[in-house]
């Protein structure tokens, strides 16, 4: 049973998508399972390069089914938008499937989020404000829209209408705003039936199936370990499991199931949003990481918060997924540095630390404890094994996996879907 989970195991925008399109020509099947819109991947095939928010990577793939699983929320217009600019580029949209019981991100959820956050001033959480938290919270209190209520006009209006007496209490008496009409929203809604129904499958079934059929399986992953609701630095975290576990839940497979969980790190760290961030550089190489790097949010369009390798990170994110494998991105983006620092524990109260504090008071305190390892100049984007690397760019690969506790089965040293080292194969 060949299933694969790929996750980020930083605070995410790791390279994700590139490290999905890597392997989207060996699998059959690839998954999206948690998240939404709210997760962006760049993947360059030759000189496109094509920007993903809500589809699975594997969709640029003409052999792998791409499919949404129900643990993502899934906003329609979005969808739409995104299946029509890739089939104005000549990319076949036609095989993807969507699960039934995947939840549907309302106009209401959207509106909820933008004022909640405005309303929360300087405690803002830092969300993309494109209603993903208040859909998952639907989710959980038992008044969310799933896409198959869209075929029964009769519960999809009791939903929404049993959704919007609250939510209208709390648009017109907290927030001053004006109340939204159920029926506009049902129209809305229905108006997304017929083109989404060609999409839509039990992907439990399906999934399971490929597996007792041999297929090959990937789980991808949106967000990082960090962002992870239950295992990240919260409340500074997104509103579903990103992390190895959440697979299971959000594309109904079994962990018997799963065979390997590949972890994709970044040569450095980088986040989005607020939150703490002890490697957080406010210098001239925070800048440099930030423009080489080409840092900016996929899906946010946020320049993106840059700092040294945090080790500590990385050691928690492989015992939290059970991490197998590193695929390492972007180490290209570290040449020209003459000494590169590495974060290899905290010093809190004047203690070190070396594993992360679960405390949320330590955490925000934590000063980094750095190692420094030499650089190298060498354009290393060419590089097709791991003895083409410059020595030193071997041994920081090699003190990172030392560092992390899993091996580095995969380095990326550029952009393309070519340019990348692949020490062991993940399949």
């Amino acid at each position: 049973m060949p299933a694969l989970v790929l996750l980020g195991a930083q605070w995410g925008d790791e390279g994700k998508g590139k490290a999905t399109d890597l392997l989207g020509g060996s699998v059959d099947y690839v998954v999206r399972y948690q998240g939404g819109n709210n997760a962006g991947h760049t993947v360059v095939v030759g000189d496109q390069k094509y920007a993903l928010h809500l589809l699975p990577s594997g969709i640029l793939s003409p052999e792998c089914t791409p499919v949404i699983g129900n643990g993502v929320v899934v906003d329609p217009s979005v969808l739409f938008s995104e299946l029509n600019g890739l089939n104005e580029r000549g990319v076949d949209t036609s095989k993807l499937l969507i699960s039934g019981n995947a939840h549907i991100i309302t106009p209401y959820n959207v509106t909820v989020d933008k004022v909640t956050e405005r309303f929360l001033g300087k405690r803002k959480i830092g969300t993309t404000g494109r209603g993903i938290g208040p859909t998952y919270a639907d989710k959980i209190n038992r008044v969310g829209i799933r896409i198959q209520d869209l075929y029964d006009e009769s519960i999809l209006t009791q939903k929404v209408e049993a959704a919007l007496d609250g939510k209208n209490q709390l648009l017109t008496k907290v927030f001053n705003r004006r109340a939204i009409e159920a029926g506009q929203v049902v129209e809305e809604l229905l108006s997304y039936a017929d083109r989404l129904k060609p999409y839509v499958a039990d992907t439990v079934l399906v999934l399971n199936q490929a597996l007792e059929a041999d297929k090959v399986v990937l789980f991808e992953g949106g967000q990082g370990t960090l962002l992870d609701i239950d295992h990240g630095t919260y409340p500074f975290v997104t509103s579903s499991n990103p992390t190895a576990g959440g697979a299971c839940t959000g594309a109904g497979v079994g962990p018997t199931k799963i065979s390997r969980v590949i972890g994709i790190l970044k040569a450095y760290t980088t986040r989005v949003g607020s939150g703490p961030f002890p490697t957080e550089l406010f210098d001239e190489d925070g800048e440099a990481l930030r423009r080489i790097g080409g840092e900016r949010g996929v899906t946010t369009g946020r320049d993106r918060r840059c700092g040294w390798f945090d080790a500590v990170i990385a050691r928690y994110a492989t015992r939290v997924n059970g991490l197998t494998d590193f695929f390492l991105t972007k180490l290209d983006v570290l040449t020209g540095w003459e000494q590169i620092p590495v974060c290899v524990a905290y010093e809190i109260d004047g203690k070190r630390v070396e594993e992360l504090p679960y405390s949320q008071t330590d955490f925000h305190h934590a000063k980094p404890v750095y190692e420094t390892l030499p650089g190298w100049s060498e354009d290393i984007t060419k590089a097709k094994s791991f003895s083409d690397l410059p020595k030193n760019a071997q041994n920081y690969v090699k003190a990172l996996e030392e560092m992390s506790g899993a091996p580095i089965s995969a380095i990326g040293v550029g952009p393309g879907r070519d340019e990348t080292i692949e020490i062991n194969s993940f399949l």
